[in-house]
C-alpha cells in the first residue's frame, strides 16, 4: 500500500469528514435537532480521538492560526491536561472546557473547519458494527433524547462505513511504521500539548 502525502490524506480526510457532516444532518432535521441555546455545552465532553491522520490534520488548520492565538490555546491546552489529569486521579470523568472553543456560551470551536470525527458526530443517534459483528449504540446527547422520547422510528447514523473509510486512510497516511508506532489515545489538548505527531 502506498504511503499518501499529508496533502492527499488532508484532502481524503476532508472529503470522508463531508460525508459525517451530511449523514448527521440526515439524521438531525426529522429529529428537530439543533445546538442552538443548548445549555450542555459537548465542548466539556471528554472526549479522546485515536488516529495520526486526524491529529496531523488538526495541526495542519493550527499552524494557520495567528502566532498570538496558537499560544493562548497552548496555554489553554496545558490547563486542560493538568485539569483533566487531577480530575482522573481523583476517579472522576474531566468536565473541562475544549482548549479549540472561543465562546464557551455558544460553544464556538476556533478550528471549526479542522474539527475532529467525533466533534462532527456527537450528538445524533449513531451506531457502530465491530469487526466481530458487535453492534454499539449510542442514544444521541441529552437534548436529542429528549426530543426522540416516544419517536418510533428514530433516525441513526451508521458510522461504520465512514470509520472503515477512516482506518484505511490511516493506514495510508502512516504507512509501514504504523504497527511500530505508540496507539494514540489522546484528548485535543493532549495532541496540542504533544504538537504535531511524529510518524517514525
Amino acid at each position: 500500500m502506498n504511503k499518501l502525502t499529508p496533502k492527499a490524506a488532508f484532502r481524503k480526510l476532508a472529503a470522508i469528514y463531508d460525508k459525517m457532516v451530511a449523514r448527521y444532518d440526515e439524521a438531525a432535521a426529522p429529529i428537530g435537532m439543533t445546538c442552538e441555546g443548548c445549555i450542555d455545552n459537548c465542548c466539556l465532553s471528554f472526549f479522546q480521538h485515536h488516529t495520526y491522520v486526524e491529529w496531523a490534520y488538526m495541526w495542519e488548520g493550527l499552524n494557520k492560526l495567528p502566532a498570538d492565538r496558537l499560544e493562548a490555546i497552548k496555554a489553554r491546552a496545558r490547563d486542560y491536561v493538568e485539569q483533566a489529569q487531577a480530575a482522573l486521579s481523583r476517579g472522576e470523568r474531566p468536565h473541562v472546557m475544549c482548549p479549540l472553543n472561543i465562546d464557551e456560551k455558544q460553544g464556538v470551536c476556533g478550528l471549526y473547519e479542522h474539527r475532529l470525527m467525533i466533534c462532527r458526530m456527537h450528538g445524533v443517534p449513531n451506531l457502530l458494527t465491530r469487526h466481530t459483528g458487535q453492534e454499539v449504540r449510542f442514544p444521541g446527547c441529552y437534548r436529542c433524547q429528549e426530543l426522540t422520547e416516544g419517536m418510533e422510528d428514530v433516525p441513526t447514523v451508521d458510522r461504520t462505513p465512514m470509520y472503515k473509510d477512516l482506518v484505511m486512510l490511516e493506514m495510508q497516511f502512516v504507512g509501514k511504521n504504523l504497527r511500530m508506532l505508540p496507539k494514540v489515545d489522546h484528548t485535543i489538548a493532549e495532541m496540542i500539548v504533544l504538537g504535531p505527531p511524529r510518524l517514525k
